[in-house]
């Protein structure tokens, strides 16, 4: 029966791309077997430019949930315009492979009403015990909270939230892009309350702050859906919904909370990839 072993070295396939961003090195990992998931696990890590040179350094690290989008997010790209404008200090990217996005997504513990998100509390075994570890093995990476952050989009940032929140000893800051903080344990329907939202419910349940950031991104047109019929989409109340609770516990905006909602940005790689530099410079900029 394979297992995966973090103490051991991966086999790793890595390409330098023949583009604009090919100071930018990408290492495919797709053969590492997660115990806590039972499949095989893909992952794209983005070294830094000169990583190979500079074997003195260490580097922070962003881990991305649907990592198969690196490439139509522009990754490299943004990387790279911060780079250019010296905004950030180099990182390490690991784009982690959606393998089953409606069942390891979602809140650890606590599936949707659908029973969607069943497989989020392996998820995050995975992250914590195998992921983590391995990247630590097999690259230069800083320690410590404030050198890890995490994002993700739509189910992908609820998920990256709900990680971040329950390992602050482990991420400092997690990036969320149009989540599904609509995740909930009641249909629409006579009987449902907005304190069925799960994430809200386990977040006002929380008595104190932890010392993390949170940067939230939501576009006026993510969707057309208001189910309290006041003007504001779904998937803005609901994310603003969140912020006001993590507020009442002791978070603050700009220091602790960032949000940026782009008129007219939809539920799509293009605008998430609009605002990624400023992402990246609040979480990391010097």
């Amino acid at each position: 029966m394979p297992i995966s072993s973090a103490d051991k070295k991966v086999t790793q396939k890595s390409a330098i791309l023949n583009s604009s961003n090919d100071q930018i090195k990408s290492v495919f990992i797709d053969d590492f077997f997660s115990a806590a998931l039972r499949h095989k696990v893909k992952m794209e890590i983005l070294l830094p430019p000169w990583y190979d040179e500079t074997p003195q350094f260490s580097f922070n690290t962003l881990f991305v949930n649907d990592g198969q989008l690196l490439q139509q997010l522009n990754f490299k790209s943004a990387l790279m315009d911060c780079y250019s404008r010296n905004s950030i200090p180099p990182l390490i990217i690991v784009g982690v492979h959606a393998h089953n996005r409606m069942q390891e997504y979602g809140v650890a513990g606590v599936p949707d009403y659908k029973k969607r998100g069943a497989k989020a509390d392996k998820y995050s075994r995975f992250f914590v015990n195998e992921l983590m570890p391995l990247i630590k093995k097999n690259f230069r990476v800083n320690e410590g909270p404030q050198a890890n952050a995490i994002a993700g989009f739509s189910l992908g940032g609820l998920s990256a939230f709900d990680i971040a929140w329950n390992y602050p000893s482990l991420l400092g800051s997690a990036g969320v892009f149009s989540g599904s903080f609509w995740w909930r344990s009641k249909g629409f329907g006579k009987d449902y309350e907005d304190s069925d939202r799960i994430m809200h419910r386990l977040v006002r349940g929380t008595d104190s702050k932890s010392n993390q950031r949170f940067w939230f991104e939501c576009g006026t047109d993510d969707e057309s859906a208001d189910r309290n019929h006041n003007g504001v989409i779904d998937s803005i109340d609901d994310t603003l919904d969140l912020i006001h609770d993590l507020e009442e516990i002791g978070y603050t905006r700009d220091r602790d909370l960032k949000y940026v909602e782009v008129k007219g940005g939809q539920h799509n790689e293009a605008t998430w990839a609009a605002v990624m530099p400023e992402f990246l410079e609040w979480t990391f900029g010097k």
